[in-house]
């Protein structure tokens, strides 16, 4: 192993004479020209499943306490940087413009939050932001709460997840940990007078709110396989063990923590994918034990918020899919005879949040594939849509003003037009502009055409697909492109100015996001479409939506690049085996390609949760219906695409290990001359590197991966 690392290292001469002296596109030679890849060929582990017997040649490499696993990934990562050696002046210029279209120096917009403003600050050349606040009034002194920049010294690797203030502000509990992980947290405590943290320091937590007594936190916990299962009443200065006040023994369940906007209530939420149950416990009697708002029934799902007069309950089942909301009283509110209805169920139209105010609801749904914010009003029962003038947008609630505010805050932007911040004021029913996201050296919108395409799926379903690319392209089929995906658990992907893509889009790409069932694009159906035993159809649709760029002449499949992530991996994946000749790039981020094999181990983190959403594969029917679309499953033998797979070595969500498996089985089955590399972030964990500049370095290089393969 350690040769073949040498092998690579010293074939760097060789790689960069053999690489183009063109900058621009830096074409990467035919993989014939570079050393062999590592192999990770070992004794085959069998398994019998159902009567079939299954042999995986690369389940060693799950074993990442195993030197020659890290000695291999090492190795891999060598053969990368040998294959990538010519893009490097590339990678630099691409890094470059990224960080120019930053500014560098910026602040967030305040939120008002019990007498203080609340805002975080990003400094030239820092990685991290800076939290700060300042009492009463925007124009007073800055008070520092966390410099992350600081905190993150030292380390590789730095994720701080968010803070909480005590009512008195005196405290702020906050989370972070050194891994990378998005899931595991270490909980501390920082006296706001000091600066100083406290003695407190509780491993392994998820989420946490404080009671209104200034002295009791709670916070939640997670199982050996990250499953948020318990919560815990701690008391700051206390020496006594922390009290167990819930816990979830169902697998599918997850636990989370939430506070109303009221400040009346905490409420314990334990959800399924399609069941939900809440507890609450006064804010201001912490030690009381914690009710059950509405007992769990399966396939029912809601969601309670607290109003001073009354709550506030969105509801979902299996007839309501796109969710409704009603009012219900404050006591009784188990006797569904005294629910009303404030918003009702529209199969064309899913509340897909909403947020409780002193004098109105603010809604944010979707229909028609785009997002829109609605304004209920209780007094008069009147619902105002807040209108936009594109055809092809997003928008999102902010986080935002107090209970008692007149004003809603929302972030607008679309695939040419940069972020801006508004306050609905309800009672003008006018939007005012806070805050414009500035490109520094400018950015004239005029200068792109956005375009909403829709593919025809294999069973006939129309597909929307938004596109962004410059007016001067021509429709010749001679354009490269990027086609993203992602289409699971219900989460959409929505056409934001993304404007790091321009690096691509100014160089003539075309740059469109495929909105395959699996998300919620067209509502919750658009959803359960895409999901269990119906996954197939994401493939389906997103290959429509390649196949349609196609056809209105935008791209050619040698042009082609596709990325996508995580799940969006499994749908990268899953595409390259329908179709090795319709791409020419993949870039699989941290993929989820080894379906089979990590939902069949229930020792593994998130596993079983996950059966509501692929099945449970010790079920001979979903065990069958996975194993016919698990990527790594169905390799063949193929001229497959040029492929990039990435992974992050503390991944807790997507274990390197898949796309570790993934590539060295592809190496054995595919013909031809294209590139399969792997890319393993080794301090890392699901979303790579932590820091903001780091980040777009990783961004540069699979940029420069697919610039350099198409040649263009």
């Amino acid at each position: 192993m350690q040769l073949l690392r040498l092998m690579c290292i010293a074939a760097l001469a060789m790689a960069s004479a053999s690489c183009s002296k063109n900058v621009k596109t830096a074409v990467i030679p035919g993989e014939e020209q570079f050393p062999s890849p590592p192999a990770a060929i070992a004794d085959p582990d069998t398994f019998h499943e159902f009567g079939q017997v299954r042999v995986d040649n690369y389940f060693w490499l799950k074993d990442k306490t195993n030197p020659e696993v890290i000695a291999y990934l090492e190795a891999e990562n060598s053969y990368c940087d040998t294959v990538m050696f010519c893009t490097k002046d590339l990678q630099e210029i691409l890094f470059e413009e990224m960080k120019g279209r930053i500014k560098e120096e910026d602040q967030t917009v305040p939120v008002a939050d019990n007498g203080y403003y609340y805002y975080t600050r990003t400094l030239k050349d820092k990685q991290y932001p800076v939290y700060c606040r300042k009492k009463g009034d925007t124009a007073a002194e800055e008070e520092v709460i966390f410099d992350v920049n600081g905190m993150a010294e030292g380390h590789k690797a730095f994720i701080f997840a968010g803070y909480s203030v005590s009512e008195d502000n005196r405290l702020a509990a906050y989370a972070s940990n050194t891994t990378g992980s998005s899931v595991l947290f270490n909980l501390k405590i920082r006296d706001l007078n000091t600066g100083n943290d406290l003695e407190e320091f509780i491993p392994g937590i998820s989420s946490f709110v404080w009671a209104n007594d200034n002295r009791t936190l709670f916070y939640t916990t997670l199982t050996p396989a990250l499953r948020p299962d318990r919560v815990y009443r701690h008391t700051v200065g206390s020496s006594d063990p922390d009290q167990l006040v819930f816990e979830e023994p169902d697998e599918l369940f997850n636990v989370d923590l939430t506070k109303s906007r009221t400040k009346a209530w905490i409420f314990i939420s334990s959800s399924s994918f399609n069941t939900s149950e809440y507890r609450m416990i006064p804010a201001a009697d912490p030690l009381e034990q914690p009710i059950v708002f509405l007992p769990r029934v399966k396939d029912v799902d809601y969601e309670v918020q607290h109003h001073d007069s009354c709550f506030y309950v969105r509801y979902k089942t299996r007839d309501l899919l796109n969710g409704k909301i009603f009012k219900m009283p404050l006591t009784g509110y188990r006797d569904n005879t005294t629910w009303e209805t404030v918003v009702e169920h529209d199969q064309a139209v899913k509340i897909q949040g909403y947020a409780v105010y002193h004098k109105f609801v603010g809604l944010f749904v979707r229909t028609g594939g785009l997002n829109e914010i609605r304004i209920f009003y209780p007094a008069s029962a009147e619902t105002h849509t807040v209108t936009f003038p594109e055809p092809v947008y997003a928008v999102f609630p902010s986080p935002g003003p107090e209970y008692h505010s007149s004003s809603f805050r929302y972030n607008y932007s679309s695939l040419n037009r940069p972020q801006t911040i508004y306050d609905f004021d309800i009672n003008a029913k006018t939007s005012m502009v806070l805050k414009e996201q500035e490109i520094p050296g400018g950015f004239n919108p005029a200068e792109y055409r956005v375009e909403r395409m829709w593919g025809t799926s294999a069973d006939g379903v129309k597909v929307p697909m938004a596109v962004v690319y410059k007016k001067s392209l021509k429709r010749d089929r001679s354009n490269p492109a990027l086609l993203e995906g992602y289409g699971s658990y219900g989460n959409s992907t929505d056409a934001t100015f993304r404007v790091n893509i321009f690096s691509l889009v100014d160089r003539g790409y075309v740059y469109g996001i495929a909105q395959v069932r699996g998300g919620s694009e067209l509502g919750e159906q658009w959803y359960e479409d895409g999901r269990m035993m119906n996954k197939k159809n994401s493939f389906n649709d997103f290959v429509a939506c390649a196949e349609n760029l196609l056809v209105q002449g935008l791209t050619s499949p040698s042009l082609l690049g596709i990325r996508g992530g995580s799940a969006g991996g499994l749908l990268m994946g899953a595409v390259v085996n329908l179709r090795p000749d319709l791409f020419n790039v993949v870039i699989a981020d941290v993929p989820f390609v080894d379906v089979l094999n990590t939902m069949l181990d229930e020792s593994l983190p998130l596993t079983t949760q996950e059966y509501e959403q692929w099945g449970n594969p010790h079920e001979k029917e979903a065990y069958d219906y996975i194993k016919s679309y698990s990527p790594y499953d169905n390799l063949q033998p193929a001229v497959y695409p040029n492929i990039l797979a990435t992974a992050g070595l503390n991944d807790s969500q997507v274990s390197y290990h898949e796309p570790a498996k993934w590539v060295a089985r592809l190496r054995t089955l595919k013909t031809g001359n294209n590139i399969v590399l792997l890319k393993t972030n080794m301090e890392s964990g699901h979303g790579g590197a932590t820091g903001r500049y780091d980040y777009l370095k990783e961004l540069a290089f699979r940029y420069a991966f697919l610039i350099g393969r198409n040649g263009k």
